[in-house]
């Protein structure tokens, strides 16, 4: 019975021993290995074997890249704005030793530091700007945890702010603030077409007055140039006349009376509502100075005649 229960304390014991002396550490991890207590040497992925009793594992270290995430926290801007903001810290171990014996409770140690960091970088900015900026930020964050946990071993690959919520009353502050801004420069462009619109309607105006004195000028000018035609062709007419009463026409005479007479009748008959003409005078009173008129175009015609000299043609045509 006694040497049975020997026997297996013997067993008991050596398989302890086996375990304590085969290490399969995990891909991923490393683990450290100290004697007697102190730290001699880093164990990386794979099989290996230790003294037992004297050597022994220490800490086994996650050498993959983990996630934090980082708790809501109340955080006040430069403006005194009260907001709540959370977030995730990507990191990775790069140093085993480091990791497991300058830092006690690693990943709050992260925490607690990213937090500090994120209401510093906050607590330095306008709501506003916290609220655009959250790039910088986060760059910020980055940069000062991965510098104070260098000494650590490790190495923070992303911070990232997730949300930040304002308080309720200044949401809806912000969002009659934006509806007022929209509404302002809706009213700017209405304004900016309306005064666009009343300019070019005045420059067309402005042009149209100016193409319409142009064109009464133009008007005034050719009737200007034709009653300056007319009294040319007046002159001329009086002149010939007047010559042929100096050589002792007097049909040139009844020329100009039959003129006057056949105007005088033609503004008559062409006054409005006019239907019948009165003619207080004797047709053949008429007929004579037309006839006066045809024997003054002949004698003139034979003095051309005779002025041309036997044998030349009369010009035809005006």
């Amino acid at each position: 019975m006694g040497t049975t229960l020997l026997a297996m304390v013997l067993v008991f014991a050596g398989v302890v021993l086996l375990f304590k002396t085969v290490r399969m550490v995990p891909q991923g991890y490393q683990w450290t290995v100290e004697r007697f207590g102190r730290y001699t040497h880093t164990m990386d992925p794979g099989l290996h074997f230790l003294v037992p009793v004297i050597y022994g594992v220490g800490r086994k270290i996650n050498m993959m890249e983990q996630v934090l995430e980082v708790p809501s926290q109340d955080v006040i801007t430069k403006d005194n704005a009260v907001v709540k903001v959370d977030g995730i810290v990507f990191f990775q171990v790069q140093d085993a030793a480091k990791a497991a014996y300058e830092v006690a409770q690693l990943e709050i140690a992260i925490l607690n530091l990213v937090m500090t960091n994120i209401r510093t970088a906050i607590g330095s900015m306008d709501l506003d700007e916290s609220l655009s900026k959250r790039d910088e930020i986060n760059t910020k964050v980055l940069n000062a945890v991965d510098a104070a946990t260098h000494p650590w071993g490790l190495k923070v690959n992303r911070i990232e702010l997730k949300d930040i919520q304002p308080p309720r009353d200044l949401v809806d502050s912000m969002a009659r603030q934006m509806k007022a801004e929209r509404e302002k420069r809706a009213n700017i462009l209405e304004a900016e077409g309306h005064r666009q619109s009343e300019i070019l309607r005045a420059e067309g105006d402005k042009q149209a007055a100016i193409l319409a004195a142009e064109g009464k000028r133009e008007a005034a000018y050719r009737e200007a140039e034709a009653r300056e035609r007319l009294a040319e062709a007046e002159a001329k007419a009086t002149q010939l006349v007047s010559d042929a009463i100096s050589r002792g026409n007097v049909q040139a005479i009844n020329y100009f009376v039959a003129q006057k007479y056949i105007e005088a009748f033609k503004s008559l008959a062409e006054a409005p509502n006019q239907k019948f003409v009165m003619m207080p005078m004797e047709s053949a009173g008429v007929i004579g100075s037309l006839a006066g008129i045809a024997e003054l175009a002949k004698d003139a015609l034979d003095r051309q005649a005779q002025t041309r000299g036997p044998g030349v043609p009369p010009r035809s045509g005006g």
